[in-house]
């Protein structure tokens, strides 16, 4: 389970096939072979962990077909940034919202806009997903825990602020950037509640 708070900007080392090595920050010692961290909103499992130096680690993880079919891990490329996130912990502060790291589908950034001091990224989605996309809800775009402002169809917008742009990978999106997506659960259950009790199971 996570948040949708980023704890850190990792790296990809090198891909073979379904294996991915990834570049972090986090200490070597941390990190339990089988521990769940969240790359670019993907729940993956650590297979392997080889610490680099004081600062830095890399570790390894295998991504199924499945997988590869319905993220953008299929078109990550070696030196590309991620946002990671570690699995929460009991006593951890829970900042965003509940996060199970189940990518829905992939989104795409279609505008972007500077408003003040923050970015207005407008974004389309699959058409199955946009049922659950409500203004004011949440929703997890590339890992990062956001605010929906305003829903027309299957098109949404976000606001970045400074802080989330500089400690996240949104400071290298742009129009055309695919983000892993995944809804809020609690719409999710809503929903499939709302269904049942009109269809009487």
């Amino acid at each position: 389970m996570f948040t949708g708070i980023i704890t850190d900007i990792g790296s990809i080392v090198s891909i073979e096939g379904g294996r991915f090595e990834i570049a972090c920050h986090y200490e070597a010692a941390s990190i339990d072979l089988g521990a769940s961290i969240a790359c670019d909103g993907c729940c993956l499992t650590v297979t392997n962990v080889m610490p680099v130096d004081d600062r830095i680690c890399n570790f390894t993880v295998d991504v199924s077909t499945e997988t590869l079919n319905v993220t953008t891990l299929s078109q990550w490329q070696t030196g590309q940034n991620i946002n990671l996130e570690r699995a929460l912990k009991m006593g951890d502060e829970f900042g965003g919202h509940i996060v199970s790291g189940h990518v829905d589908g992939i989104a795409t950034i279609t505008g972007q806009n500077n408003e003040g001091n923050s970015i207005r990224f407008t974004l389309d989605c699959p058409d199955e997903l946009k049922i659950y996309i409500a203004q004011k809800g949440s929703v997890t775009l590339g890992g990062v825990s956001l605010t929906v402002n305003e829903v027309q169809d299957n098109s949404f917008n976000v606001n970045i602020i400074p802080h989330t742009f500089s400690h996240t990978c949104w400071q290298y999106a742009h129009v055309g950037t695919p983000l892993n997506i995944e809804v809020d659960l609690l719409a999710r259950y809503a929903l499939r509640a709302s269904q049942v009790a009109q269809t009487g199971g």
